[in-house]
């Protein structure tokens, strides 16, 4: 089958690989009828992400049509057209029993690896890295879902296909950043990043009764459609100073709740702050956290920072700021299962919009090079990259 596959820093192909196979009785195999480039790929191509190897099949937005099952498996069957999260689940240890499903404690194969380096391990998840399992991921022709029997979802009859991809991570994730600022109605909801997840996040602060938005971003394509999606004020983090516009739409109070969107890979903005952030970047750490430094600073005391925004190592954080401010973070990879429910449905009624975001089309893998490296670099008015190869 043809999939797209990690070489090396910025060395993304269009590979023939062997077909997946069924390993275990909780499996099925999936024709992948769409998948997506998602964000937190670009950390993988650009080499921020440890323990790649040579080959690895990327992908962790994918959806399809059930064509094998484990034997004895009942909760699908052939011809069934799934979503699939882009965490696995066992559904049986303590944290998937608590709804903490991207924590899962069985499904990482991996388990020590991710331990070694975080402490405890994270779930399992599909082609990202052997730090999270070395799964198999689904910018593919056919993939492997293990634990099919938990996160996995039936899709509902007569919603198409584009209607439903963004399940498996970046609606959820948008979803979860906002919940996580406890938004109850009227606050003041600042996100740095218009990119999918950041409109996502937009779109759900609105949705939970946010009164101002302020979506922060540079690249105009992205900042008209946080307009459409429901930002009320924009702030062009090259032209403008982020915290200063911050203090003014909020009357000098900040922002009740911030929400990085953006993750290890944020570009410093304007003024002396870009060349002091870039110094520290090459002295201290290949991650870059300027999004997040200044949403620490934006935010008003006691308020809610908010990170779906992907890391995967140690950053410089002015801890201080966060103590003296009394401010409470709250990050993690998305607990996706936990809201498949309440967004299939939100969707169904029309509140979400879930294809305008959507910029490329292709039907065929080989082209997926070539869109990474569009995606990547904002070319050609690129928001999100959408395959359909069966």
């Amino acid at each position: 089958m043809k999939a797209l596959c990690w070489h090396g820093k910025g060395d993304i192909r269009c590979d023939t690989v062997p077909d997946p196979r069924i390993e275990d009785a909780r499996d099925v195999i999936i024709k992948v009828t769409s998948c997506a480039i998602c964000g937190s790929d670009l950390h993988l191509m650009d080499g921020q992400m440890p323990t790649m190897e040579s080959g690895d099949v990327l992908g962790h937005e994918f959806m399809g049509e059930v064509v094998e099952v484990g034997q004895g498996f009942t909760k699908f069957k052939k011809g069934d057209r799934i979503v699939v999260p882009f965490n696995i689940n066992c559904g049986e240890c303590r944290q998937c029993k608590l709804g903490n499903w991207s924590v899962c404690q069985r499904s990482n194969r991996n388990a020590e690896m991710a331990a070694a380096q975080f402490g405890y391990t994270t779930a399992g998840l599909f082609g990202y890295s052997h730090l999270t399992g070395g799964y198999g991921g689904g910018q593919a022709e056919y993939v492997r879902v293990p634990m099919a029997d938990v996160a996995p979802m039936l899709a509902p009859e007569g919603v198409d296909d584009e209607s439903l991809l963004f399940l498996t991570d970046i609606l959820p994730t948008g979803w979860q950043g906002a919940e996580h600022c406890e938004v109850e109605g009227g606050e003041i909801i600042a996100v740095w990043g218009a990119g999918p997840v950041g409109l996502f996040a937009i779109q759900s602060a609105k949705i939970m009764g946010a009164e101002r938005i302020i979506a922060i971003d540079t690249v105009p394509e992205r900042l008209a459609l946080a307009r459409t999606y429901g930002a009320t004020d924009i702030i062009d983090f090259m032209q403008e100073d982020v915290f200063e516009r911050i203090k003014e739409i909020s009357k000098g109070e900040g922002a009740d709740g911030v929400i990085d969107c953006v993750g290890m890979e944020a570009s410093a903005g304007h003024g002396v702050a870009s060349l002091v952030n870039t110094i520290q970047e090459k002295l201290t750490s290949t991650q870059r956290p300027y999004a997040l430094m200044e949403a620490i600073k934006a935010v008003r005391p006691c308020g809610i920072v908010s990170v779906p925004g992907v890391y995967g190592g140690p950053i410089p954080v002015n801890m201080g700021s966060i103590v003296q401010k009394g401010l409470t973070l709250k990050s993690g990879q998305t607990h996706v299962k936990r809201y498949l429910e309440t967004l299939t449905r939100l969707i169904q009624e029309g509140k979400i919009d879930m294809t305008s975001m959507i910029t490329h089309r292709s039907t065929d893998l080989a082209d997926g090079p070539e869109l990474y490296k569009t995606f990547r670099d904002k070319k050609d008015g690129c928001v999100k990259v959408v395959f359909h190869p069966n």
